[in-house]
């Protein structure tokens, strides 16, 4: 098992999920969040930037 950094942004728009879900089911794609944090959200754009640490089995 082995631990990555992972950068995400997430659209606040086009989400029909709340924050949390959506922050979550794209960190699945990478792996198994450890844990995760918003960084940024630019209003204009209406996006989150997401700073994760996840890890995936070899």
């Amino acid at each position: 098992m082995t631990t990555h950094f992972i950068e995400a942004e997430i659209d606040l728009q086009q989400t029909p999920l709340t924050t949390k879900e959506a922050v979550e089911a794209t960190l699945q794609a990478e792996g198994e969040p450890l844990r995760w944090a918003i960084t940024k959200v630019d209003n204009e754009k209406q996006t989150a930037q997401v700073e994760a640490i996840v890890t995936k089995d070899n």
